[in-house]
């Protein structure tokens, strides 16, 4: 699962809207999906491939899609199955693209938000790699004592060697766990709790997340589906253990007969107004419209809160900048000024 790949959320966003746009106009499936095979290219080509030849054996569409692995987000497969049950595909889709738009445009305004500290970061890395190197051949030419900046004893050709492997599996690392998490991995559940604890960056995420549960609420709650299914599905939209792992203590008490907002305040962790518009929207009759303003007023506190993540990222990264300098700064005077008692011994 780890290694196979993942459509980003701009080619769903495409593919979403091409997918409502066809079946709006009542154009047969296995047209659709024969087209998309051909459009497809590198390896989402086979998945596309196995989704063709499914639906041409007569497979609904979530069907074939359950064989395609992590490619396709659970949203999107699960969506979908609703979609067909329910006879609203083409709407579903078009909710999609929305959902999937706003990713991209999230994810443009994060990246451009760290993209100056990142690269103050990236090139700080680079002094301290060129130092290592320098300062190790400079005192190998002179017969003296290299300059151990870092005081891991990384000097010359070997220790920039060392220092790039670090480097390199520092990144990857970080990579793997981002990958993890995205992908919902359960070795990565309790970082994600963790996470949404911490102040700011946890409450910045939680309104991330509330976006689309509430968003999901209001697209499933539209359709004759067992609460049973909704809240699970509802849940998983959150992207966080944080949310999902009360989702069987939400449905048990649903069955009990407790109103879903009784439901969602019983896990103690969903905020005070989510769990009041939830009470109002039930008592009106007026839920799935509630819903929809909800999720509108969430997206919009969730692009503050992208904002508020950036502006938390450029200040970690900030952070790590000044301490590499001030580490150089640190090392290279303690190194003079060993130097220079050395120096005043010897006369001595």
């Amino acid at each position: 699962m780890f290694l196979q790949p993942q459509l980003s959320n701009k080619a769903l966003s495409e593919l979403c809207h091409r997918l409502a746009v066809e079946t709006d106009s009542g154009i047969d499936i296995r047209r659709t999906w024969q087209r998309e095979t051909d459009m497809a290219h590198g390896r989402p080509k086979q998945y596309f491939q196995s989704i063709r030849d499914a639906i041409n054996r007569g497979d609904s569409l979530s069907a074939a899609l359950a064989g395609t692995g992590s490619l396709f987000p659970s949203l999107f497969r699960e969506m979908t199955d609703v979609g067909e049950h329910t006879g609203t595909l083409g709407r579903v889709f078009r909710r999609l693209e929305l959902h999937y738009r706003r990713q991209v445009q999230a994810q443009r305004l994060f990246l451009g938000a760290i993209a100056w500290p990142m690269f103050e970061l990236a090139f700080s890395i680079l002094v301290v790699g060129a130092l290592i190197w320098i300062l190790g051949i400079v005192a190998q030419r002179n017969n003296g004592q290299p300059i151990d900046i870092l005081g891991f004893g990384l000097v010359g050709t070997r220790g920039l060697i060392i220092y790039i492997n670090f480097i390199a599996a520092v990144g990857l690392c970080i990579a793997g766990i981002v990958i993890a998490v995205k992908r919902g991995m359960l070795w990565t559940r309790p970082l994600q709790r963790a996470v949404m604890r911490l102040p700011v960056i946890g409450n910045a995420l939680q309104r991330i997340a509330l976006a689309r549960l509430a968003w999901a609420l209001h697209l499933t709650l539209n359709v004759e589906m067992d609460l049973r299914r909704i809240i699970p599905l509802a849940l998983r939209t959150t992207g966080t253990d944080y949310y999902i792992q009360h989702t069987d203590q939400i449905v048990n008490d649903v069955v009990h007969g407790d109103p879903i907002h009784v439901a969602f305040s019983h896990a103690g962790v969903f905020p005070g107004e989510f769990v009041d518009a939830l009470a109002v929207a039930e008592e009106s009759g007026r839920i799935v419209e509630s819903m929809e303003r909800l999720s509108n007023r969430y997206e919009e506190e969730a692009e503050l809160a992208i904002k508020t993540l950036s502006t938390a990222f450029g200040w970690f990264v900030g952070l790590c900048v000044m301490g590499i300098i001030v580490l150089l700064i640190f090392r290279l005077a303690g190194f003079y000024l060993g130097t220079i008692n050395d120096a005043l011994k010897m006369t001595r």
